[in-house]
């Protein structure tokens, strides 16, 4: 039997067409897997269990929508209201079988004709009801053993019964004379949920299937955070859900499947919602209203409880937070002696949960928020009022949650004190989200006396830029710039944190340099402001201004720098000063290793030593000072971890994707750098750089389309607002990418970008990665001369620098052009040279595609010696994940009759995937032909069919469609 599911949609105001559940099942496969295996082995029981909203009916659906082969499927519902109806369930599901039963030919004893009064439907097909006994106990046993001789004639069938909470007796009774020795034909299947089944015993005594019968407990848990976002993606159609909004969402509806869906459906923009950062998607969220069909079952509970467990329930509603039942009681003004009895009722009820032991509240913020609406406005008024009086004697004071019940009661100047009081704890832990949340909403305020705007305007410039919550501080920072209540006084340094937001915001650099310099013109009273903001105009690797007018800014800082006796202010400019002077090349910055002796003692001072060493090793990773760079990095993003500076810790963490990238710790990398992608999505210069080791990644296994689509995200096509070291080594990824693919005119275009944007910054450092790609571009156009100007421009610039990354290419650039004049002599010592190079970094990739280019020049002359070179490349490629490379240097290598296994050499897989096979699957689960593959492994169309043939038949799919890329590990 084979069904066709169509997923049911609406449409909302203002929206498109909304799917209301999810055209995939997510979430459930091993569940649904379970399903399918006992069903058939007949005969089963099985029992699914799951709260409400867990997807019991879709994951049967599931189940019915497979091929059942032969079997009759007869399903039958219990209802939670009506007139009583014995069996009811179980005789509804009967009423399907007319056909089945119409074949059964004789065989049917005279007990199966007690059924002809209970199902008109189907008389004519039983024997005429038997005279009755009038015993009851022996009528009801007559109608157990007709039923179960009735579903025995029918052939193979499968009996579903949903919602057997709601059954009758008579129905739990039947179903557990069924279940305890069910005819061999027969499967049944029964959905319930255990906290509205009474007793909490589905078939209202014990039961314990006897051997010899499949016997199977499905539950059904919440869905995770990740199939949360799954679950989102489906039902949208979205190729991508944020993991801001997906762990909002999976917090407000606790991982249940229909509370999810009926959140989703009630987004005014849903479509627009899943790509917000995390403070977008809980402000969305938590303006939704609670689903109609949630509030009416929230509502029909609450109706059920006495008085006591009710105001218990809407205190615990007001409070928001789980709280000990004492805290409840307080709130609700219940007395000591009847708090237990109404806890006990508002749990029984499943109004309220034990969510963690000793602390009650609801299962999901929906339910909460369903039942805080029943409450009118005095009432509301009241319970914050008492909440406030409560919480104001615990120790510590919970001033988060005195803030917000203060705001709801209407206390206003309470609400100042408490919500500024909380915002200066969580700075003061390092909790700058929360501190900068605090501080907007109070800011908002229209009331707001113009003393108090000025202090936490400059609050939330402070501890704004610590954080990761950068776009609202930056609005509301500019709102309050054209603010009359904001002092004349104070404006320099508001324009100051905005700038420093606006930086690193996508499309945000240009603006944030004018605003920086306004910023310092208007901080002239003001030194050390306009120092930080001196520091910042001073970092080159800002958009397109050139080196030149960098300089300026970097020397005034450096001059404060040496006066100021402010030690913070001190590591502060340091931070921004060294990874500047390192970027071009200073050699005096590596020089001496003192520069961040001196001890710290304030969270500030530690705050600013821990920003100093990151910034460090971010330049010691472009500039080629690998092992320095993970030295400064572990401690910096150790030190910036403790105390609560999660802006730094996000670009550190960066730093270490790109230097893991580098250094060629490939394993696992691209994981981890998509999960970092997905948090820091909305900080660009986190993200660009992200996006480029991703693509470099794509490139080097020869995934074009995937490497394209990363790394027109590194600012390559708009170098203006770029992170402009990022977008020069985009652009040569990018040049990489077109000219592997023989598209020569695109790959100049890509090698001409990256050589305007570094001979417009004048920033030579930055040449180690878009060098070798320019000029291996240039040679292969024809553009000789363009070439080779590209190799003096930049020996010039790196010469007298502190930049072993550009010097290993600068050599690795002369014996390309080596190599195109015929002198392969020359062009091997130079490849040599900068194997060598690259090899102490170390930087192994680079070192490997030098030697490789070593190999090309040797052919013709040395050839053992250069297989011997292309055989050990292959492995090293290997090792990497370099998938394209191993391939390409296998195929020299049989070209000049060499052999190279694949990994692990050539014994026998079985029904494993060979290392080659892996390649295959990975390639054809990201949707590329036979004929792409070959071009990337060098193979054969022919020979990839044979591979590709192998892994389906491996994997047991039939099509290529079924891949998943997560399934091939």
């Amino acid at each position: 039997m084979t069904r066709t599911a169509r997923p049911n949609a609406v449409r909302t105001a203002g929206a498109s067409l909304v799917r209301t559940s999810s055209p995939v099942l997510v979430g459930r496969v091993d569940q649904l897997g379970a399903l399918r295996t006992a069903v058939p082995a007949q005969p089963a029981v099985v029992m699914v269990e799951g709260e409400s909203g867990a997807g019991k009916s879709r994951l049967v659906r599931e189940l019915l929508d497979t091929d059942l082969g032969p079997m009759a499927v007869l399903i039958g519902h219990c209802h939670p209201v009506g007139e009583p109806f014995p069996y009811g369930a179980v005789l509804e599901a009967l009423r399907g079988a007319e056909s089945r039963l119409a074949r059964v030919r004789g065989g049917l004893s005279a007990v199966a004709g007690v059924l002809a009064p209970l199902l008109p439907e189907i008389a004519e097909h039983l024997p005429p009801p038997p005279p009755p006994i009038g015993d009851p106990r022996t009528e009801r046993h007559r109608v157990f053993r007709a039923l179960r001789e009735v579903l025995g004639s029918l052939g193979p069938v499968l009996l579903v019964v949903e919602d057997l909470h709601w059954a009758d007796d008579g129905s739990r009774q039947v179903l557990r004379f069924l279940m305890t020795d069910p005819p061999a034909n027969l499967s049944i299947v029964v959905t319930y949920r255990r906290e509205d089944v009474p007793g909490g015993i589905p078939l209202g005594a014990a039961f314990r299937p006897p051997g010899g019968i499949t016997s199977v407990l499905v539950e059904l848990g919440p869905l995770t955070v990740d199939e949360v976002r799954a679950l989102t993606a489906a039902i949208l159609d979205e190729d991508s859900v944020s993991a801001e909004f997906a762990a909002k969402l999976h917090e407000r509806t606790a991982g249940i499947p229909f509370v999810v869906e009926e959140t989703l459906r009630a987004l005014r923009n849903p479509a627009g919602a899943v790509h917000a950062d995390g403070a977008t998607a809980r402000r969305l969220l938590d303006a939704v209203e609670v689903p109609v069909l949630l509030r009416d079952a929230m509502a029909e509970r609450l109706a059920a409880l006495p008085v006591t467990a009710t105001r218990l329930a809407q205190a615990a509603a007001v409070l928001g937070v789980p709280a000990p039942a004492e805290l409840l009681g307080e709130v609700a003004a219940i007395g000591e002696q009847r708090i237990r009895a109404a806890l006990t009722h508002a749990l029984t009820g499943h109004v309220l949960h034990e969510v963690d032991p000793g602390r009650y509240g609801f299962r999901h913020a929906l339910a909460r928020q369903a039942v805080y609406d029943t409450l009118g406005g005095p009432d509301r008024q009241q319970l914050h009022t008492r909440a406030i009086e409560a919480l104001d004697q615990v120790e510590p004071r919970p001033l988060v949650q005195l803030a917000e019940h203060s705001e709801r009661a209407g206390r206003t100047a309470a609400w100042l004190r408490y919500g500024e009081a909380a915002a200066d704890r969580a700075t003061e832990v390092g909790d700058a989200g929360t501190a900068t949340a605090m501080l907007r909403r109070l800011l908002l305020a229209p009331s707001l006396p113009a003393v108090d705007v000025d202090r936490l305007a400059i609050k939330l410039g402070q501890v704004a830029h610590l954080g990761l919550d950068q776009r609202d501080p930056t609005e509301t920072l500019e709102r309050l710039l054209g603010d009359r209540r904001l002092s004349t006084s104070v404006r320099g340094e508001v324009r100051l944190y905005r700038g420093l937001l606006l930086i690193r915001q996508a499309g945000g650099v240009e603006q944030a340099r004018g605003e920086l310099e306004t910023a310092v013109a208007d901080l002239a009273r003001r030194p050390e402001l306009a120092a930080k903001g001196a520091a910042v105009l001073g970092q080159p690797f800002m958009g397109m201004t050139p080196l030149a007018e960098f300089w300026p800014w970097l020397e005034r800082t450096s001059r404060y720098r040496e006066t100021t006796v402010d030690s913070e202010v001190r590591l502060s400019l340091l931070a921004n000063e060294l990874g500047s002077r390192l970027h071009t090349g200073d050699p005096s910055v590596m020089a001496n290793p003192d520069w961040l002796a001196e001890p710290v003692y304030t969270p500030g001072q530690r705050r600013q030593l821990a920003r100093a060493r990151c910034n460090l090793a971010d330049a010691c990773t472009s500039t080629g000072h690998f092992r320095f760079a993970g030295e400064m990095l572990r401690d910096g993003l150790r030190a910036a971890s403790e105390c609560g500076a999660p802006f730094v810790v996000s670009t550190a963490r960066a730093t270490g994707v790109r230097l893991d990238w580098l250094t060629g710790e490939w394993d696992g990398l691209a994981e981890r750098a998509h999960r970092l992608l997905d948090e820091y999505q909305d900080l660009f210069p986190v993200a660009s750089e992200l996006c480029l080791v991703l693509g470099s990644l794509a490139t080097a296994r020869g995934e074009w389309a995937e490497a394209t689509s990363y790394l027109t995200e590194t600012g390559a096509f708009n170098p203006e607002e770029s992170i402009a070291p990022v977008a020069i080594a985009g652009c040569a990824a990018l040049a990489w990418t077109t000219l592997s693919q023989d598209d020569v005119p695109r790959a100049c275009a890509d090698a001409d970008r990256g050589a305007a944007i570094i001979r417009a910054k004048g920033v030579w450092a930055w040449s180690a990665e878009i060098g070798p790609a320019a000029v291996a571009t240039y040679l292969a156009a024809g553009r000789t001369k363009d070439a080779e100007r590209f190799v003096a421009e930049i020996a010039e610039g790196v010469e007298g620098r502190d930049l072993p990354m550009a010097v290993a290419a600068l050599a690795h650039c002369r014996g390309r052009l080596a190599e195109a004049r015929g002198d392969l002599p020359s062009a091997v010592v130079h490849y040599r040279e900068a194997t060598d190079r690259y090899a102490a970094l170390p930087a192994p990739y680079y070192a490997a595609t030098t030697a490789e280019r070593e190999s090309m020049c040797l052919l013709p002359t040395e050839t053992d010696k250069a297989a011997e070179i292309l055989s050990t490349l292959v492995d090293t490629f290997d090792t990497l994940g370099a998938t394209r490379d191993a391939a390409r240097c296998r195929h020299t290598l049989r070209g000049v009759g060499g052999t190279k296994p694949s990994r692990r050499g050539r014994r026998g897989y079985g029904n494993e995937l060979s290392p080659r096979e892996q390649e295959v699957a990975r390639l054809l689960a990201a949707g590329h032909t036979n004929r792409e593959i070959a071009d990337v492994l060098f193979l054969s169309p022919r020979t990839v069919e044979q591979h590709a043939a192998r892994v389906l038949r491996k994997l047991g799919v039939s099509s290529r469609a079924e891949l998943q890329p997560e399934s091939l590990g």
